[in-house]
């Protein structure tokens, strides 16, 4: 049974107990009354049934005298035990006003029966004149017993004249006290309704309320209902949905507020590296000179200055054309290998380069300018600033579902502050040399293109030089 059920049930209990107090209150009282009526008018019923019998015996035996057959007998037999038995009645009457009185009257009722019998007696010993005498003696006794039963019921009559007016009254006191009775259970009963039905309405309003706050969109308002039964289940249930309604809002407001972020990042991160490069140069100018001087150191016989510049002018426009979308591994490959012969010619045996190359790898697709740009940190950090040059490997694996790609160099190494500051991208380590697109950018470029952190991983340690790990999914062809 539901706590609701309960409280009504309990309602309806309240409601029959005080109806049946009262009824019960009206029955006793009522009852008591009845009762004290009946014993009065029983003393007068008895008393006057006393006289009749007493009479009725007189008339018996006057009749027996005179014809003394069986049937006369037997109803003098009967008006005695009439007699007896309202005799005991009447010493049951006694009380203390009376009891004197009703002494009198029951040892006339004995006087009676004992006339009676020594009437009776007289009468077949042929004692006629004693039978006679004793015949008059008990009418003089009936007469008594009439008289004193008048007198009786007179003493009872102002005996039991306040008692009958105190009824009266009482009756009326008990009609008046039933009317405010009810009247005041009337209101109790009103002032409990009043209460019952607020236990009840009241978390339905506040429900009622809540429903309407969040209908128009404010989430922040805690649904509070104090009472203990299914309305306060409901509303916790509510209060809950609120909860996770507001939670599913804002996230979503914050995913949302991310994603602009992110679009914002990408698109800063492409214009600025865009204007970057294109504003250190003007490309068509330097590509028409490149051309122009390469042309000329071939006619004059410099056919790797010629080379040179050719590399030189390819690595530019390959710069320019792919920083800002994906291409293949092979591309990636091929212009790191213009980059290194450029390099060479620079450092010439100060830089030893090393590949190892699994060519099935070649077609997979990755961001435009990432080899490179790792390479060239390598050359600037592990060749150029040590007098005997240094030694670059670049391995390119294949890893199952992925690429692996590795640049690893003998240079001096960093600390580990220095790579987790390139890891969160809060440092450039080109700035200001060589393509400037540096490590960190190249860092966050793959995340963007492959959708995860681990896609890169530096491991470095000072002195013992510095290994980057780049691992491409096959399957992604996401450009960055």
């Amino acid at each position: 049974m539901s706590s609701i059920q309960k409280k009504i049930w309990a309602l309806a209990m309240v409601v029959l107990l005080i109806m049946a107090s009262i009824w019960v209150s009206l029955i006793y009282y009522n009852q008591k009354m009845q009762d004290q009526y009946n014993e009065i008018l029983e003393r007068y019923l008895v008393m006057n049934e006393v006289t009749s019998t007493s009479q009725q015996m007189v008339t018996v035996l006057n009749n027996y005298l005179h014809t003394p057959i069986s049937d006369n007998y037997e109803q003098i037999d009967q008006s005695k035990l009439e007699m007896e038995k309202l005799k005991e009645k009447v010493v049951d009457f006694k009380n203390a006003d009376n009891e004197l009185a009703l002494t009198n009257y029951v040892n006339l009722i004995d006087s009676l029966m004992e006339a009676v019998n020594r009437s009776i007696m007289f009468h077949p010993e042929s004692e006629t004149e004693n039978a006679i005498k004793t015949f008059k003696e008990a009418t003089n006794i009936s007469n008594y017993i009439s008289e004193m039963t008048l007198t009786l019921i007179d003493t009872e009559l102002k005996t039991y004249d306040r008692l009958y007016r105190g009824i009266i009254n009482q009756s009326e006191e008990i009609k008046q006290l039933g009317i405010w009775l009810l009247l005041l259970i009337s209101l109790l009963l009103l002032l409990f309704t009043y209460w019952f039905s607020l236990r009840i309405t009241k978390p339905v309003e506040k429900l009622t309320q809540a429903a309407s706050e969040l209908s128009k969109g404010r989430f922040d308002r805690k649904v509070e209902v104090d009472s203990k039964d299914e309305i306060a289940f409901l509303a916790k249930a509510f209060d809950h949905m609120r909860v996770n309604i507001n939670n599913l809002i804002s996230e979503i407001h914050q995913k949302a507020q991310l994603e602009k972020e992110l679009q914002q990042s990408k698109l800063l991160l492409r214009e600025s590296q865009l204007r970057s490069l294109q504003n250190q140069i003007n490309p068509h100018f330097l590509f028409n000179t490149l051309n122009t001087i390469s042309k000329k150191a071939y006619l004059e016989g410099s056919e790797e200055t010629s080379d040179l510049l050719v590399s030189v002018s390819d690595l530019l426009r390959y710069n320019l054309k792919h920083l800002d979308k994906s291409t293949t591994l092979f591309d990636e490959v091929e212009v790191l290998k213009q980059y290194i012969f450029i390099q060479k010619a620079r450092f010439t045996d100060r830089l030893t380069f090393y590949t190892d190359i699994d060519e099935s790898c070649l077609p997979v697709e990755i961001p435009g300018l990432t080899i490179q740009p790792i390479v060239e940190n390598a050359v600037i950090h592990a060749v150029e600033p040590i007098e005997d040059g240094g030694t670059i490997w670049f391995r390119v694996k294949d890893g199952g579902d992925r690429v692996i790609i590795e640049v690893e160099d003998n240079g001096p190494g960093m600390t580990d502050d220095k790579r987790k500051q390139i890891m969160d991208g809060e440092v450039d380590t080109t700035k200001g040399q060589g393509s400037g697109i540096g490590l960190s950018n190249v860092v966050k470029r793959l995340r963007l293109f492959n959708g995860y952190e681990d896609v890169i991983m530096i491991e470095s340690c000072l002195g013992k030089g510095t290994k980057v790990t780049i691992n491409i999914l096959k399957e992604r062809g996401v450009e960055a």
